[in-house]
């Protein structure tokens, strides 16, 4: 799978608390239209599984293209990963990372064991689409899309 380019992006929610909780995400699809559902898959040894399986709501960060930074700071253990982000709550109480290529915000939809991983269904509520290039995941690395992509 290491060889299979894909879209980055950062999750989010809060716990109970309302402490802001993030990771990186690449396993991230379209699923239908109407109802508008997403998906992603979430590792259940990850210290924040609880929280996303209960938490009812969460958004997905589309990263944009100048944003490695970011994802490896939401990919990193025990990084400091909201106070060395530029981020607010939206109005229903979710951490949005500022300047991302999109967010949708989504309520829970379903949840769907998958073996080692549990895929979550999200019911998008509301989409910010900030018109920028998004970030590609590759064998390891991350980067633009190739401008001869599109010639």
């Amino acid at each position: 799978m290491g060889n299979y380019p894909t879209g980055v992006t950062i999750v989010t929610t809060t716990d109970e608390h309302g402490t802001p909780l993030g990771l990186t995400v690449n396993s991230f699809a379209s699923v239908s239209i109407d109802p508008l559902l997403i998906l992603w898959s979430i590792d259940k040894k990850v210290s924040s599984y609880d929280v996303f399986i209960n938490t009812g709501k969460f958004a997905v960060h589309i990263l944009a293209g100048n944003q490695s930074d970011l994802c490896n700071l939401f990919a990193k253990k025990g990084a400091d990963r909201f106070g060395n982000s530029d981020w607010e709550l939206s109005t229903i109480n979710i951490p949005i990372i500022k300047e991302t290529a999109a967010v949708l915000q989504c309520n829970t939809f379903k949840a769907v064991d998958a073996g080692d991983h549990t895929i979550l269904i999200g019911e998008v509520m509301e989409i910010t689409n900030n018109n920028k290039e998004p970030l590609l995941y590759h064998r390891r690395k991350t980067g633009n899309i190739p401008i001869e992509f599109y010639k």
